[in-house]
């Protein structure tokens, strides 16, 4: 079956956060991370079934879905889970905030690794919990972005409880390795620590003959004390419907993330469940052609910002962003400037790297030729 990327539907008349930034401006958008595609037919089909009913009361989760959840994770990684370890969340952002609260006390430190997805810096802090980071370092040759791993021991003190974990990260598009997890695993359980593994990107690995690792599918030990945060929502662009889930094998961690979410944290709505369980019984042949899709789209970011003086950008293992060096420009203002030119990204000061930009690349390729044509102008000018 063929699906066509290179459309653009026009957005702007559907109060899109990612269109309505720049409202009334010639800028394209590429900061916030949603794709300008529209969603698999699949899933489409099934809400619109759904709407035509015609009532939306209160929701469940229908019965087949956690375990169409678990049959997913065996069919694409080889990790079987238990329908019962899943607690529905109404988005992974609220699952950050949720695991900050439930599974580290007030008086403990959540530790995590710079640049990251700003939900991570603020997680922590609206939880009132203390917040340690450690920078995350580039190779030898510069190819990629890795783990300080002595920084890493260093960083962490008797108080330390909680480790949050990017996997694929965001921004830099590392796909992190079997080795490289469980070396990760061994540091976690050599200082006690408790794992909130973010894998919203997993189903968005670009390199061919990859598969994603869920870091809780290591061993037991590491699966006991991990939470899975997952949603369908980056894979099939559905943020707007508002469904996430964290996978806890742990009774007691189930309960005091129920616990942390108690009065303060409303259900999924239903149409967010007739799309994921749609997406993940129905949105296989979409996804894979998703996949080849954004490959092209950034092979030619790669290629487009490597001829830039004054750029540098690293390879995308995995995600649809684009991470960014643009302090050899020496700009004042990184986001202002290209945002004159015609481009919005996002600035690298909120992942916690100021003079960095984030540039998502899911969209039509003549959009994004464009944009890069934008961003050419503006190194130039």
């Amino acid at each position: 079956m063929n699906f066509d990327f290179d459309t653009f539907p026009d957005r702007r008349p559907t109060s899109s956060t990612k269109w309505n930034r720049h409202a009334g401006r010639d800028v394209i958008p590429m900061w916030v991370a949603d794709m300008d595609f529209r969603c698999a037919p699949a899933i489409v089909d099934a809400l619109r079934r759904r709407v035509e009913h015609g009532i939306f009361g209160y929701t469940d989760p229908p019965a087949e879905l956690a375990p169409a959840v678990c049959e997913a994770l065996v069919r694409d990684y080889g990790w079987t889970a238990d329908p019962e370890w899943i607690v529905w969340l109404p988005s992974l952002v609220v699952g950050l905030n949720v695991v900050s609260r439930a599974l580290a006390d007030a008086d403990e430190e959540v530790l995590t690794a710079l640049p990251i997805y700003p939900p991570f810096l603020s997680a922590p802090r609206n939880a009132q919990r203390l917040l340690r980071t450690v920078d995350l370092v580039q190779s030898a040759d510069g190819r990629r972005w890795e783990w300080d791993w002595d920084a890493l021991e260093r960083a962490v003190t008797p108080r330390t409880r909680l480790l949050l974990l990017c996997h694929p990260h965001n921004p830099t598009g590392r796909a992190w390795t079997r080795d490289e997890l469980e070396r990760l695993a061994g540091f976690a359980n050599r200082h006690g620590l408790l794992v909130a593994s973010d894998e919203i990107h997993c189903g968005l690995l670009l390199e061919p003959g990859r598969t994603h690792v869920p870091f809780a599918s290591l061993d037991a030990d590491v699966t006991a004390r991990t939470v899975t945060l997952m949603s369908a929502s980056k894979t099939f662009n559905l943020p707007t419907l508002g469904c996430a889930f964290a996978i806890a094998s742990d009774a007691a961690m189930r309960t005091r993330i129920r616990r942390a979410m108690a009065g303060i944290v409303h259900h999924v709505g239903g149409l967010g469940y007739t799309a994921t369980l749609a997406a993940y019984r129905e949105g296989q042949s979409w996804q894979r052609a998703l996949v080849e899709y954004l490959r092209g789209n950034r092979d030619l970011v790669e290629a487009g910002i490597a001829a830039l003086p004054g750029l540098k950008t690293w390879h995308v293992e995995a995600t649809y962003l684009a991470w960014i060096d643009a302090r050899e420009l020496e700009l004042p203002d990184p986001v202002a400037h290209f945002e004159a030119a015609g481009v919005g990204l996002y600035d690298g000061a909120q992942f916690g790297a100021p003079g960095f930009l984030r540039l998502n690349f899911a969209c039509p390729r003549p959009l994004l030729r464009e944009a890069l044509a934008r961003i050419r102008t503006a190194v130039h000018r």
